[in-house]
């Protein structure tokens, strides 16, 4: 589903990538690590076209990420999402759909089912200005999932939830995983990953530091936070 070659991006004499390849699978749940400045979302946005790599390539489903193909099927949560505060969430979802071509019928079906899913019957009629940061994460969600995308790429989904709603949607996303949804999670809350990731790519100034399945990266009596800490500290 994801495929990058040899990815280089530099910023004049900064090098935030530097020659990166991985590959996630189909229905693969794939977290991309690292500390602050690492280079993960800069990644992202070379995967979104939001800005374009120095050198190597970068796929989605085989397409290339300069082609605006490779993101019909791509729904993105940013870290912060914004919901303009004189809209509700209903009008929010429905205005992301028309934005995607989708019919009115059409997506007024899908906002239904995605308000339930993510947990907010009851207040999507509501201003946005009303809304707790948590609630804002929860439509920025439901906003990537408007489409039906066969990849979601969300960067830190659970910024500002509470422990309830952290537990919601880590139960959401593994439902979407058992549906063959194929998931790219940039996430700074390692036991959330260890729970739920396949797979994960900890990177460091740039730098691929390792790429492998949870459990093998895991030793005897670790856990995710102590590979962590390990690799990135060398």
């Amino acid at each position: 589903m994801i495929e990058l070659q040899t990815v280089t991006k530099r910023y004049g004499s900064l090098t935030a990538v530097d020659r990166i390849s991985f590959s996630v699978g189909q229905g693969e749940y794939f977290a991309l690590l690292g500390p602050n400045g690492a280079g993960k979302t800069t990644i992202v946005k070379m995967l979104l076209d939001f800005t374009r790599p120095t050198a190597g390539t970068l796929s989605v489903n085989g397409i290339s990420s300069k082609e605006p193909a490779c993101r019909a099927n791509v729904g993105y949560l940013a870290e912060n999402p914004r919901i303009p505060p004189n809209l509700t969430g209903w009008q929010y979802l429905q205005r992301c759909a028309k934005l995607l071509g989708i019919q009115r019928s059409e997506a007024i079906d899908q906002s239904g089912k995605i308000v339930e899913l993510i947990g907010m019957k009851g207040r999507e009629h509501t201003k946005a200005s009303t809304y707790s940061r948590g609630m804002i994460q929860r439509f920025g969600l439901g906003a990537a999932l408007i489409g039906n995308p066969k990849l979601l790429i969300l960067d830190e989904p659970v910024s500002g939830l509470d422990p309830i709603g952290i537990r919601e949607i880590r139960q959401l996303l593994e439902s979407l995983k058992q549906q063959g949804m194929t998931i790219l999670l940039n996430s700074h809350l390692l036991s959330e990953v260890e729970k739920i990731c396949d797979t994960a790519a900890i990177i460091n100034n740039g730098k691929l530091l390792v790429k492998d399945s949870i459990s093998s990266i895991i030793k005897d009596g670790e856990t995710l936070e102590d590979v962590f800490v390990r690799l990135v500290k060398g």
